[in-house]
């Protein structure tokens, strides 16, 4: 029994260090985009993201793939690179325009809330009744947010908030179709594809030159081996022996590291309303992890950035 609550406690701290580096990844992404466009930092951090998960691969994941399983994990996993390019773009082009990493931090934390009722109206999965609690906690707060000191809902804003649509079908997409598929090869294929079409589209749209990605060098390596290779290494670890409801809200905590992040580094603030509407927001996204002992069928609202 005691050497099971260790094993809990231990997988608790080691989601809590994945939530950290999600959290600061933000910060990472707007000190980026002061030199590289979107798709140039996107498609450098996930192509780099890919090739970190090789070794873990080889240590976490040695499985025998038969051809049916090699085509399917390829095919789920391009889809789900398609919906991570369009998430992960939109919310680069919103951070560029905001420069503000705690409040897309948050913005972005609003699809936590979104994943269990669009599996409702998608999946007709059940929701527990906590989760219509949060959304509307949510969405005042996200108003507060976005309209923070007299501020109109700008475009990056809007930009965001899209991508967390995205994000929102990207989860709901993998839950549905990725039952059976080895986790980690499936995401090294979709970060794979997210990268190749960030880098197209940045050889089409983005002058890229050597010292704008020098200059871009160590939020690069953040955002592609730290907030991929390594946080997703620790969130595969951390989630095998925790619950997965405890787990789902500490890597909720993503957006306050995100904001605390943007605060101390980057020295971001905020009024006072719009703290309160950070508040909100995490009170909606605590309260959509919420499923009553009876309840079944919700689905974790959990991502990689």
């Amino acid at each position: 029994m005691e050497k099971n609550r260790l094993k809990k406690l231990g997988s608790s701290a080691i989601l809590l260090a994945t939530a950290i580096i999600w959290g600061f990844a933000f910060v990472a992404q707007t000190v980026g985009a002061d030199y590289i466009g979107a798709f140039t930092f996107n498609g450098i951090r996930f192509l780099l993201g890919a090739l970190s998960l090789i070794p873990v691969i080889h240590f976490f994941e040695k499985t025998d793939m038969t051809p049916e399983l090699k085509k399917k994990t390829l095919i789920c996993g391009s889809i789900a690179g398609v919906f991570l390019f369009s998430a992960s773009t939109l919310q680069q082009f919103g951070i560029q325009l905001t420069g503000n990493a705690g409040k897309a931090s948050f913005i972005t934390g609003f699809y936590t809330v979104l994943v269990p009722v669009a599996a409702f109206f998608i999946l007709h999965k059940k929701v527990s009744p906590f989760t219509w609690v949060g959304v509307v906690f949510a969405v005042v707060g996200l108003y507060f947010v976005c309209m923070n000191g007299g501020e109109s809902f700008g475009f990056g804003d809007v930009l965001t908030l899209i991508a967390t649509c995205f994000w929102t079908a990207h989860i709901v997409f993998i839950d549905y179709s990725t039952e059976s598929i080895p986790p980690i090869r499936f995401s090294m294929v979709q970060f794979f594809v997210c990268g190749f079409l960030s880098v197209i589209c940045a050889l089409i749209f983005e002058d890229i030159t050597f010292s704008s990605i020098t200059a871009a060098a160590l939020p690069i390596i953040y955002g592609g081996f730290m907030s991929v290779g390594v946080a997703y290494t620790c969130q595969a670890v951390g989630q095998k022996y925790a619950d997965p409801a405890p787990a789902a809200i500490i890597l909720s905590t993503e957006s306050v590291f995100g904001a605390i992040g943007g605060a101390i580094i980057l020295g971001e603030r905020m009024q006072p309303r719009g703290y309160i509407g950070c508040v909100l927001i995490f009170a909606g996204i605590i309260l959509s992890q919420i499923t009553p002992k009876k309840s079944s069928g919700s689905i974790p609202s959990g991502d990689v950035k």
